[in-house]
């Protein structure tokens, strides 16, 4: 029952912090546009019916009953068709009409009295700042976060402490349990190093991690090295010489990286058959920037690699393949990972609640760089619309012709049409998959 609880508590932990980014997201647009003096008539969470609504001056706050969006409502988001003329009130082709109807929304929220607090009328750089507001705010959730991820709780690495030690040498992919009889010792096991020994140095050099002492036994094959290590507080030391031994090579996940022809890809480095204790470390504030940077292009990576990524999805969600770990996932998904950590009795509180502010923290990173994608209704899009009219009128400006006017924002409706169909095709599937075949957080 109680593990019950703690699932349902993590999912609603993810809910809320969800809410919270796409609320902040929205004020991150909402202050600068009224900053810039532009009518804004709600600012609403969600999506659906109203749940609650309250009128401060002459903005309408809300919430709706699903919290997976939000919006503001910006008075004069489109142009009319002709500087001073206004949208027509009909026409033929289902295009077209998607256009009017959008040009006639907008002439609706423009107020007698009140047509120069519209947003297509602002200066180029003032739109650019209103609409990037929303995902420069996730952006500095993301860094808030991160930091209280790597200079609060810590980071996990490899200590210089041993975990485990080999008692032989195995060949790469061997599925043996024990040494078989004949088997050559590990060296580490023969120059007489046990798990629970601290390593202080190796060669005269300091190894401050398990990462530094990998490094300098891989590239040290066939050379004794002296080693220093402290055991039940008593420095010793011992003489280790790395083997020359075939490996596989592993990604960032821990997973055999394959060749071109689909065999598993190996490399030579020096072993000596140990493995290290885990431990967590506080990072430096230094370490924050590097780690948003790293995750902001695993989702750079994962959108451009996002149709080959989808076919993965699908197949894994109809053909019952393994769901990659590093692929898309919905809100569904996020949520589920969320409830299954915080239900992880066999690991410390400290911990689940990391893993939990890490999942928020990317969440926050993959709501800043998808926003900015050029194309509408996203903000990128409403970005390229205000780069592309600064261009325009650069170029009148510089060969003395007329002034263009606003760009015709409203046309590419049509294309907004098609990427909210594909976007709500996209998340369809995900959930889905979600469902039937989520991915396995644990190995």
């Amino acid at each position: 029952m109680e593990s019950i609880l703690l699932y349902i508590v993590g999912i609603l932990i993810m809910v809320i912090g969800l809410a919270a980014s796409i609320a902040l997201h929205e004020v991150g647009h909402l202050v600068p546009a009224k900053k810039f003096g532009v009518k804004v008539g709600q600012y609403m969470i969600g999506f659906g019916p109203t749940l609650f609504s309250r009128k401060k001056g002459e903005t309408e706050y809300g919430l709706k009953a699903i919290p997976l969006g939000g919006y503001i409502s910006m008075s004069g988001m489109f142009p009319p068709a002709r500087e001073g003329g206004a949208a027509r009130a009909a026409s033929t082709g289902f295009f077209q009409t998607l256009v009017q109807d959008a040009r006639q929304a907008s002439a609706e929220t423009v107020v007698v009295g009140e047509e120069e607090r519209v947003f297509y009328k602002l200066p180029v750089y003032k739109r650019i700042i209103i609409m990037l507001g929303g995902p420069f705010m996730n952006l500095v959730i993301a860094v808030v976060l991160f930091t209280v991820l790597l200079c609060g709780f810590g980071q996990q690495q490899f200590s210089t402490t041993l975990g485990s030690v080999s008692e032989c040498v195995l060949p790469a992919g061997s599925t043996e349990t024990s040494c078989p009889e004949g088997a050559t010792q590990a060296p580490a096991y023969a120059a007489g190093l046990k798990p629970g020994d601290r390593i202080v140095s190796i060669d005269g050099t300091a190894m401050t991690s398990g990462a530094d002492i990998q490094a300098t036994l891989q590239k040290s094959a066939s050379t004794p090295l002296d080693v220093v290590y402290v055991r039940s507080g008593a420095t010793e030391t011992t003489t280790v010489t790395p083997l020359l031994s075939k490996r596989y090579v592993t990604d960032s996940t821990n997973r055999v990286v394959n060749n071109a022809d689909g065999t598993p890809k190996t490399q030579e480095v020096g072993f000596v058959g140990i493995g290290f204790a885990y431990e967590t470390v506080q990072q430096p504030v230094t370490a924050v920037l590097p780690a948003v940077g790293d995750n902001i292009g695993h989702v750079v990576n994962l959108i451009v690699n996002l149709p080959q990524r989808l076919v993965g999805v699908a197949q894994a969600a109809f053909g019952g393949g393994e769901r990659d770990p590093n692929g898309p996932v919905s809100v569904v998904g996020v949520g589920r990972m969320a409830g299954e950590i915080a239900s992880l009795d066999t690991v410390p509180i400290v911990d689940r609640a990391s893993v939990l502010v890490g999942l928020l923290a990317s969440l926050n990173v993959a709501l800043f760089v998808f926003n900015l994608i050029p194309l509408m209704p996203l903000d990128g899009g409403h970005v390229a619309g205000a780069l592309i009219e600064a261009i325009r009128r650069g170029f009148a400006k510089l060969f003395r012709r007329p002034d263009p006017g606003p760009v015709d924002t409203a046309k590419v409706i049509p294309l907004t049409f098609g990427v909210v169909i594909v976007l709500g095709a996209m998340s369809v599937l995900l959930i889905y998959a979600d469902i039937v075949n989520p991915i396995n957080i644990f190995g």
